[in-house]
């Protein structure tokens, strides 16, 4: 291993002397001072600090793995001599040692730090620069890990954003990831996406004729017959209904009306319900027949769901432009799955009632009829609950109030103020809107409060309720709905760095009523809608201390090893270990084992939700672990959404999972968590501890029933190929769903980025299975030198699909005003000429050669001569919006 020598680029430079902050100044004036004038910027130095010299496992890094990075402020006003100041930060790693002794780091919670000086810092002289080297754990290596909106505060002053980081792009603020970092590990094997590596991924999908799309339907039914003819929408259609609600068919015509088919027209289309049509095979909830003919469109459902969705598959035939011929056909179709699912985290960061709504209306174009609302988390409470107003008075919002009495600390980039997404509720009435929303869409809401861990929003919420009721001299209330244990001592450290106010302690019977109290108002306003609730989600994932995981050794061990952080594990609690009344519980035997309180939690929530006559309760399954099957649940169904990675074993674990007998809906974070980036590129958005990219070909290629599959067409974490196979056989899976977790989402506009155009190819795999997957067989091995998948198959299935959406599908969504990924294209330039692709053909390319001072628009069958610096990009379907600008 060599040793690491810092190099610093001018760790502490006077440039000028410039005037000086008077000694009179007050806290106020201080904070004003360097919120102005203080320029911060980062550039990481290095991610592989172990092979570096660094020395991550004594500073405790979890796997001994730490980077470095160079924090550099510069003073850009007057002198600051002063020493009472702080500045708040956010950092996604945990800070583990500061290298420059006039500064010091200190962890506050979650992802807030502090910056302040030491005795021995000297001031900021006027334009004086002065670099803070500091080590992390583990690695940075999309430029989204560091968060905007550190804030300062001077004394008692009020706190006030860094200029200098008050922007949503970090390149404001952030050196480019350079050299090597972009990799995990020196070893890693990924491709990074480049100009030339992207145009040899795209150099498969080839323009298709648009005459050969035609009869093509998203998603793909079970059987398409073209008649040979076609018919004209431009004079509008007329609808018959006998199968819709009122409401039903009306979000039918405004999607149509959207898509430029007048309703008021002459064209016939007739609705119709009658069930009695379908083979026994195709009985099932969304099942249809389409015939489109010259004279008219006649739609068959099985039930409303299936009128719907028959309805929706003639505007998939359809056009946004003046071209408004489809061919006439006949169609068979029904699900693949019942539960076709989209998860939105609202917790993390809030998303406005209107993004949600046209997040709905995408899900009823492409059949999916699950809308899992993940309301809750540490960093939020989203939903307004009659009767305890601080969870989203106090809960709902994030400010700088250190007693955490009126908000919650801010996180996740959110600054000091409550003015952004880091803050924000629905109140009854939204959610009372989103609910009629999606009833008329034929979508189920899936309400998620994330317990028992995940909840410290709801668990400080609660707390202040307790003190301003105890003040009032009302004990008994204060105590009514309180979550945590006053008593408990225990330390532990959650996966995003909390500490015990993280979970509702499940020993408390308040922490039951309080449950009782959430249920029955969530389940009310679903009656008042019309939407019955029939599933509640309860969360239960991560209730663990992360400091108890395998990447750490004691620090006293004899027989360490270099890949562990020493820590003294003895100061290490599970959680509520200390808790006197989980010890109590323990002691008398009502559940075994620390471990497993989230488990016998879930239970008893479990028999509250039967007892509101909600038929289904559903979970991520690591928060059911600890009990037998289940069967040890009160519901009639008890559902799973299994996250476990591929190449950490879920290709075996979901069949034990449903060998158990509960119902699995598969929501693998490396196929189908649409958090993580699209491709390994620094600039994009997104975590990626599960995978370093999913773009939408990935997410086409996921074999959702047959997991093993998998590892012939795909690699792991850090592009190398992985074995996979499973050994139970248990019942087939009920779902699949698409998940998106807020923690890097901050907008609207980055909401719709991550999501789509994705989120298509989710759809299309949950309705339909490709003759290219293989059906799961216990103890049939797959990996990257089997050659058991038809991927010619694949290929060609993708390069159609692909095509689809560049020449109508993503033309739609901006019809829809959806701000989706325009795909960043390939390019090279060969003996002087220019060749351009894209991952999804029918979007225009356009090229510069003078610094994007003018575009012009590139032509495949004229390609074009360059010279020097070459930049290129995609222009969305409606030609309003662009891709990343990557230079050549």
């Amino acid at each position: 291993m060599k040793t690491f020598k810092l190099s610093l680029m001018a760790s502490v430079v006077a440039l000028a002397t410039g005037c000086t902050t008077s000694p009179s100044m007050t806290d106020q004036q201080i904070a004003d001072t360097l919120a102005e004038n203080l320029g911060v910027n980062y550039q990481l130095v290095t991610n592989h600090g172990a092979n570096e010299g660094l020395q991550c496992r004594e500073l405790a890094a979890e796997w001994a793995s730490c980077d470095l990075i160079n924090m550099t402020l510069t003073n850009n006003g007057p002198a600051v001599s002063s020493k009472d100041w702080k500045i708040y930060f956010h950092s996604i790693r945990m800070i583990l040692d500061v290298q420059n002794d006039q500064f010091k780091v200190t962890h506050i919670t979650g992802d807030l730090h502090t910056l302040e000086p030491t005795d021995k810092f000297e001031g900021f002289d006027a334009g004086e620069s002065v670099v803070i080297p500091y080590i992390g754990e583990y690695w940075t290596l999309f430029e989204n890990d560091y968060m905007p909106r550190a804030y300062v505060v001077a004394g008692t002053s009020e706190p006030k954003t860094l200029e200098s980081m008050d922007f949503e792009d970090p390149s404001a603020y952030l050196d480019p990831i350079s050299g090597n970092n972009w990799k995990r590990t020196p070893t890693d094997n990924n491709i990074l996406a480049t100009a030339q590596s992207r145009f040899e991924k795209n150099r498969d999908v080839n323009l298709i004729a648009k005459e050969e799309l035609a009869g093509t339907i998203v998603p793909t039914p079970l059987s398409t017959k073209l008649t040979g003819g076609s018919v004209s929408l431009a004079n509008g259609v007329s609808i018959d209904n006998k199968a819709l609600l009122p409401s039903m068919l009306d979000a039918a015509t405004k999607r149509m009306e959207m898509l430029g088919i007048d309703t008021d027209g002459t064209y016939p289309v007739t609705l119709i319900l009658d069930p009695a049509r379908f083979s026994k095979a195709n009985q099932v909830s969304g099942a249809y027949e389409l015939d489109v003919t010259n004279g008219k469109t006649t739609i068959v459902g099985y039930d409303a769901e299936g009128a719907f969705y028959g309805l929706q598959s003639l505007m998939s035939l359809a056009s946004t432009g003046s071209e408004k011929q489809i061919p006439t056909l006949k169609v068979t179709d029904a699900p693949r799955f019942d539960y076709r699912g989209v998860m939105v985290d609202v917790g993390r960061n809030f998303h406005s009632k209107d993004a949600i709504l046209r997040t709905l209306d995408q899900m009823a174009a492409y059949k999916m009829n699950k809308f899992h609302f993940h309301l809750t988390d540490d960093e939020g409470w989203r939903l307004q609950i009659p009767g305890l107003p601080e969870l989203t008075e106090v809960g709902g919002k994030r400010c700088h109030d250190l007693s955490e009495t009126s908000c919650l600390l801010p996180q996740l980039g959110s600054g000091p103020n409550s003015d952004n997404f880091g803050s924000g509720f629905y109140t009854k009435q939204d959610y009372l809107d989103i609910l009629a929303y999606a009833k008329a869409r034929g979508i189920e809401v899936i309400p998620e409060i994330d317990m028992p861990a995940h909840s410290r929003a709801a668990v400080v919420a609660m707390e202040a309720r307790h003190k301003r009721l105890s003040e009032a001299g009302d004990l008994a209330g204060a105590n009514q709905y309180r979550l945590m244990d006053p008593n408990d001592t225990s330390n532990v450290t959650t996966v995003q760095f909390y500490d015990k106010r993280s979970f509702i302690n499940p020993c408390m019977d308040s922490s039951l009523n309080f449950v009782n109290k959430v249920i029955t108002e969530v389940a009310a306003m679903h009656q008042q809608a019309g939407m019955p609730l029939s599933t509640w989600h309860f969360g239960g994932d991560e209730a663990k201390n992360i400091k108890l995981g395998a990447g750490f050794q004691d620090i006293n061990a004899a027989d360490k090893v270099d890949w562990k952080g020493d820590l003294d594990l003895s100061q290490q609690d599970k959680p509520f270990a200390k808790s006197p009344m989980c010890q109590k519980a323990i002691a008398s035997g009502v559940v075994s084992d620390y471990a497993h309180l989230p488990s016998y939690f879930a239970e008893k929530v479990s028999k509250v939700v039967a007892a509101k006559g909600i038929p289904s309760f559903q979970a991520w399954q690591d928060g059911l672990k600890y009990s037998k099957d289940a069967s040890s649940f009160a519901t009639d169904n008890v559902r799973v959404n299994f996250w476990d990675t591929l190449y950490w074993g879920g290709g075996a674990s979901a069949y034990d999972w449903a060998a158990k007998g509960y119902d699995m809906i598969i929501s693998n974070p490396d196929y189908v968590y649409m958090d993580m980036p699209y491709e390994v590129d620094p600039e994009e958005r997104g975590y990626y501890w599960a995978t370093r990219a999913t773009d939408t070909r990935k997410m086409f290629a996921f074999a959702p029933e047959n997991l093993p599959q998998n590892a012939e067409t795909s690699v792991d974490r850090d592009g190398n190929g992985f074995t996979s196979k499973g050994t139970a056989k248990g019942k087939d899976f009920y779902g699949l769903s698409a998940q998106l977790w807020s923690e890097t989402v901050r907008t609207d506009d980055q909401f719709e980025y991550m999501v789509f155009p994705r989120v298509l190819a989710a759809a299309e795999r949950a309705w339909h299975k490709a003759d290219w997957e293989r059906d799961y067989q216990p103890g049939v091995e797959y990996s990257q030198s089997t050659q058991m998948v038809d991927k010619t198959a694949l290929q060609q299935e993708w390069a159609r699909f692909a095509n689809i959406l560049g020449q109508r599908e993503l033309a739609k969504l901006d019809a829809a005003g959806i701000q989706y990924r325009v795909p960043v294209p390939g390019a090279t330039v060969k003996n002087g000429v220019l060749a351009m692709n894209i991952s999804m053909p029918g979007l225009a390319l356009e090229y510069s050669t003078d610094s994007g001072e003018t575009w012009k628009r590139y032509q495949a069958e004229n390609q074009p001569k360059v010279k020097g610096k070459v930049q290129v990009r995609a222009v969305s379907a409606d030609g309003k919006r662009y891709s990343r600008v990557i230079a050549l």
